[in-house]
């Protein structure tokens, strides 16, 4: 049962399931990834959706995807060759992991669309990649437009002037996600921002401002009687899964997740014009693995470990997510040394595995009471 703030964020995805986007008049514009430039794919006059996965099984996308690639990008083809985002005009996506820039080829001999455009990233931050970018960011404007898009400058002002306000609201509210005063479970937080992903930008942020007015008005102060923890890992799109962590015994205080914090902070770049913003928030973001070293991850994790006062983290896994996996030792190695524990568990395509995950959760959450008692 959602919670009273929450219910109007279930509402817009059970609505999006019912009516065919298409029919609401908007030109949508697919992405895997959150390292997409959503904001320029707004101002081009599309509206950004974020292609969903899901628990699912697979046999359509057997014959494009092997079956050691995440859950996620074979389920997302599974959906797309069944024709479920037949209403996208293109598909824009965000080297970020090789399986996502594999992806956008499959898609585009196979589902079409136009544009389906691969935007090469940077690594390091420097005025040449600087540079590097904005030239991507060009090759994607003209691409939009050729697709039948109308950017301007303006336009992208005004993009990023709501997309900065959603991000600063939704940091307000992991603030309070800190402080424990955040009056609804982790499940219904994450299926807010899943919303976000299929609803035009003005829509979205109106009903988030009524959100964070009714969290003032339902703010629950002093620490629950649960374990704080933080969620590290790929994309969660199962509230479920959350839900039995907060079920066994925690309280989720902060995340890493691709479907959690990393795209939001920080709400906004610096620069003179916009396209100087984007690119300046793009190159300081709380990095992926897929963009970063796990050396150099490592000690922003301990900090939102210690700013949100949890005190363990949950690994959680899309399996065979190889810059996640090939980081974990090095993650765990240095929560080691800071006497921080951490547990892993690895999800499925087809189901959650629930009565494994609540063993494993009970499991830890007990090992910390005992740990701290």
């Amino acid at each position: 049962m959602p919670s009273q703030p929450a219910a109007p964020f279930y509402e817009v995805l059970k609505e999006n399931e019912r009516v065919t986007p298409a029919l609401s008049g908007e030109r949508y514009v697919g992405y895997f990834c959150t390292y997409t430039p959503i904001e320029i794919i707004h101002a081009a006059g599309f509206t950004p959706f974020r292609v969903a996965g899901g628990l699912d099984s697979v046999s359509l996308a057997d014959t494009l995807t092997p079956n050691f690639i995440c859950p996620y990008m074979r389920v997302a083809t599974e959906k797309a060759l069944r024709g479920e985002y037949g209403f996208l005009s293109g598909l824009v996506q965000g080297y970020t992991c090789d399986v996502a820039c594999g992806l956008i080829n499959i898609w585009k001999d196979n589902i079409g669309g136009d544009p389906c455009h691969l935007v090469p990233l940077p690594y390091n931050d420097n005025e040449a990649s600087r540079d590097f970018l904005r030239s991507a960011l060009k090759e994607l404007i003209e691409k939009l437009d050729r697709a039948g898009g109308c950017f301007s400058e303006e336009r992208l002002e005004h993009s990023l002037s709501l997309y900065d306000e959603i991000r600063r609201v939704i940091l307000d509210l992991y603030d309070r996600r800190y402080e424990g005063s955040l009056p609804f479970s982790a499940g219904d937080f994450l299926t807010v921002i899943q919303a976000g992903y299929v609803t035009p930008p003005e829509r979205y942020l109106g009903l988030l401002k009524t959100l964070r007015d009714e969290a003032d008005h339902e703010r629950e102060d002093g620490q629950p009687p649960s374990i704080p923890v933080l969620v590290s890992g790929s994309l969660v799109e199962e509230p479920r899964i959350l839900e039995i962590i907060e079920e066994s015994g925690g309280r989720i205080c902060a995340d890493d997740l691709c479907t959690g914090f990393r795209q939001w902070s920080p709400a906004t770049g610096s620069g003179a014009r916009p396209l100087d913003r984007v690119i300046d928030r793009h190159m300081r973001r709380f990095p992926c693995p897929s963009r970063s070293r796990a050396r150099d991850r490592a000690p922003l994790i301990i900090d939102l470990v210690r700013r949100s006062a949890a005190r363990g983290v949950i690994f959680l896994f899309q399996k065979f997510c190889t810059p996640h996996l090939a980081d974990y030792p090095i993650l765990n190695e240095e929560l080691k040394k800071e006497r921080i524990p951490a547990t892993v568990f690895e999800m499925e395509e087809t189901g959650i595995m629930e009565g494994q995950l609540r063993t494993r959760m009970e499991t830890f959450f007990e090992t910390l009471g005992e740990r701290d008692g």
